[in-house]
């Protein structure tokens, strides 16, 4: 039984004030009344946002006006918090868009929004997930990039989104005018002109952006007799990014609905091609090249001389240049907006490399061969540890041989310095144990067997007592093959307390074990197979699960917390291990931190909440309980200060600077240009250093010069935007699951720096 009280019952009874009286008299905030007030704090303004001035926001919790509305709370694309009372539609499956409901809202007094909701069934499938994330960052884009000016009509207007919310959501303006599949054989030359030109328009405008919309075809563009207007950018893909299949013939590139090659703007303006013969020839193309009767339509001669019809995208015109071709003027061909405040630092980026080069004497980086680069067969050199304690000349040998079917055991190896003690440790059997359940150390003999194959193997799991553990000390001991492979390489995650570092430590492994280092041709195994499955069971796979990981607790010790062993072109292994130490200890200059001195590279960890001038970071400050601090992280500093320094007082020791978080300000164009991004399948220095100006320059803008000691110290430092876990936690749990971003990338810089990385030459100026 319906409600006679319910707003769209016809029987309502309807007094003098009520808004749907037709006999009503017209006020000025009736539509339709010429001193209507308009802008962003007004519904009626469908080219403006709605702010948290607007009439029918609500700045304090209230009850709702009405049992049929509920009050829905959102951002807006500036990541203004805002809440709106609401009353939503039904909901409807919307094509091409598996797993996601949308439906019709009225926010406040009048204001109609389209809401797509990832709907709560749909949500174990972490692609979803990322595809609405993806559609948010793109409309956000957009927005931000173009919302202000006329010709931003062409897309769809977002109005905010909430991507914590149980459900995650968008909402966009309703769009205006009918599809184009209405429009066929209705239209007139000089409206097909109209709508060709507006269409090259927009895909010149998402190519500003760095974007392809993908999805223009009949049914998803709109046109009003003015303008036409693209559908929400719900298939959006960054430029340059692996195509994803998407699509169908003809409205689709051959390429794009094949999924080759890698997402090009071009791909949209085969779109455009396909659709402009619609509308002249009233029937769509077969969609694999030009039309047959192609020279049967003057108006396509230009469209089809210039190969706008082509199958491949390198072979049609850019968009830009279409848009030359179709006489319409290019918006972007003078510049918009104001100048970009991060170009100043990104000059004072590269002022200090210059100085730190000119400093250390370094040479400039080496230029990168195109393709995949050849095993690099050159012995490592000798550490300056190996120099202090002997063992350096072994380190010019050449690389062991071939693994043959039966392994024999190892040869003698040669000193290793105890990464804890810092003090050299040479193999000695009489020192090997195994550890069993309860942590006791068993001694091992090998003497009397006799097998090759047992031994290796039970040398693989063995650990070598270090000898130099006095009284009061704590007994620690050296996983067989870290002392019987190549070179060791120690990295260690330095931050203070909830940075992040045990979470981006257990999402970088996580990554490894996903096979995430074999694009790059590095083969990894764990350097002990039994504490190996020990951290991924209580470390990666609950961080995995989507549980949030525990403070790692201080210790009177420094143990790492996972090793591996790391190859290149059948080269010798590399012992790598990790080490996160609480932020407390590595804040105090005690004995607990005097491994640091000896360590080969670090991972300075950045907390945004902590460290960015940005408003929009207040609520989840405010919530976490932290505070900015304008004097930067007292562990990096404490580290910074206790490291050895080499020529021009800085840090020889590889270092890179990650920007954790970076979640919580993915919608910034600087960082979405890059987190919004998968990592290159190949080692790409160029790409490196843009990230790390980038970077850089966001820091220097954002936040005080204190948070970048670390590039100042150290003569080698890059910098990367992460996000160890996408999200932030509710309880114990991160509620749409942990979705690493880019946690690769600090870890192929060291390794590219530290000669591991095949094809990246070790930085010559400071020797180690």
């Amino acid at each position: 039984m319906t409600d006679p009280n319910h707003p769209s019952d016809p029987n309502r009874p309807k007094g003098p004030g009520d808004p749907s009286d037709p006999n009503r008299p017209k006020g000025p905030g009736d539509p339709g009344h010429p001193n209507r007030p308009t802008g962003p704090d007004h519904p009626g303004d469908l080219n403006q946002p709605l702010g948290p001035d607007h009439p029918d926001h609500l700045s304090e919790p209230t009850p709702p006006s009405h049992p049929y509305y509920q009050e829905l709370e959102f951002l807006t694309p500036r990541e203004a918090p805002v809440r709106f009372a609401v009353r939503y539609g039904e909901d409807r499956r919307p094509p091409g868009r598996p797993g996601v409901l949308a439906r019709r809202a009225t926010l406040g007094a009048g204001a109609h929004v389209l809401q797509y909701r990832l709907a709560s069934s749909a949500q174990g499938d972490p692609h979803a997930y990322a595809l609405l994330e993806r559609e948010a960052a793109a409309a956000v884009a957009l927005e931000r990039r173009y919302g202000g000016a006329k010709f931003g009509a062409v897309f769809a207007r977002i109005v905010g989104f909430d991507l914590t919310a149980a459900e995650p959501f968008v909402l966009y303006r309703p769009p205006s005018g009918r599809p184009l599949s209405e429009w066929a054989g209705r239209l007139g030359a000089e409206d097909q002109e109209r709508i060709t030109g507006q269409l090259a328009m927009a895909v010149r405008l998402l190519d500003g952006a760095d974007l392809v919309h993908r999805a223009i075809a009949p049914d998803t563009v709109r046109w009003d007799g003015a303008r036409v207007r693209l559908c929400e950018p719900y298939a959006a893909q960054r430029a340059g990014e692996a195509r994803e299949p998407f699509g169908g013939a003809p409205w689709a590139s051959p390429e794009q609905r094949a999924g080759q090659g890698v997402a090009d703007p071009r791909d949209d303006l085969w779109s455009v091609a396909e659709l402009a013969y619609y509308l002249l020839s009233g029937r769509p193309d077969r969609g694999e090249g030009p039309p047959a009767d192609l020279a049967d339509y003057r108006r396509l001669a230009a469209l089809g001389q210039s190969g706008l019809f082509a199958a491949r995208a390198a072979d049609r015109p850019r968009p830009a240049e279409l848009m030359r071709l179709l006489h319409v003027p290019d918006p972007l061909a003078t510049g918009i907006g104001a100048a970009d405040p991060l170009d100043r630092w990104r000059t004072e980026y590269d002022h200090q490399i210059a100085r730190k080069r000119a400093a250390t004497g370094g040479a400039p980086p080496p230029v990168e061969a195109e393709g995949p680069p050849p095993p690099d067969p050159r012995p490592s050199r000798p550490s300056l540890r190996d120099r202090i304690f002997g063992g350096g000349g072994d380190a010019f040998r050449p690389a062991a041989p071939a693994v043959t079917p039966e392994p024999a055991p190892p040869p003698p190896p040669r000193g290793r310095m105890c990464p804890h003690c810092l003090l050299p440790v040479e193999y000695d059997e009489r020192l090997l144990v195994t550890i069993d359940a309860k942590g006791n150390r068993i001694p091992l003999d090998l003497s009397a067997e006799r097998r090759p194959g047992h031994v290796a193997d039970a040398l693989r799991k063995a650990y070598h007592l270090c000898p130099h553990t006095v009284d009061g000390d704590e007994e620690h001991e050296l996983p067989v093959p870290y002392l019987t492979n190549g070179e060791p390489l120690s990295v260690a995650l330095v931050g203070s307390s909830s940075v992040g570092k045990t979470h981006l430590l257990a999402a970088m492994l996580g990554e490894v074990e996903l096979g995430g280092l074999e694009p790059y041709g590095l083969k990894c195994r764990p350097l002990n197979p039994e504490a190996h499955r020990t951290y991924l069971r209580e470390r990666v796979q609950s961080l995995q699960q989507g549980r949030q990981l525990g403070r790692t607790g201080q210790q009177t010790f420094a143990r790492f917390a996972d090793g591996l062993l790391v190859s290149a072109g059948g080269a010798q292994p590399r012992p790598v291990v990790f080490f996160d130490l609480a932020g407390e200890d590595l804040a105090q200059d005690g004995e607990v931190g005097r491994f640091l001195m000896g360590v080969d590279a670090f991972v300075f960890v950045l907390d945004p909440l902590r460290a960015l001038r940005l408003p929009g970071l207040d609520p989840v400050r405010e919530q976490s309980g932290l505070r900015r601090r304008d004097l930067g992280d007292e562990a990096f500093t404490t580290v910074l200060n206790r490291i050895p320094r080499q020529r021009g007082g800085l840090v020889a020791a590889p270092a890179a600077l990650a920007v954790n978080k970076s979640d919580l300000v993915r919608f910034e164009p600087v960082v979405d240009r890059w987190l919004g991004r998968a990592l290159p399948g190949r080692h790409d220095p160029a790409a490196l250093r843009e990230e790390s100006r980038d970077a850089y320059a966001f820091l220097a803008h954002h936040a005080s010069a204190a948070w970048l000691k670390p590039f100042d110290d150290c003569a080698d430092c890059t910098l990367h935007f992460v996000a160890a876990t996408g999200g932030q936690a509710r309880g114990d749990r991160f509620p749409h699951g942990a979705r690493p971003r880019r946690v690769l990338a600090p870890l192929l810089s060291l390794f590219a720096l530290c000669g591991l990385l095949p094809g990246a030459e070790p930085r010559e100026g400071i020797v180690r």
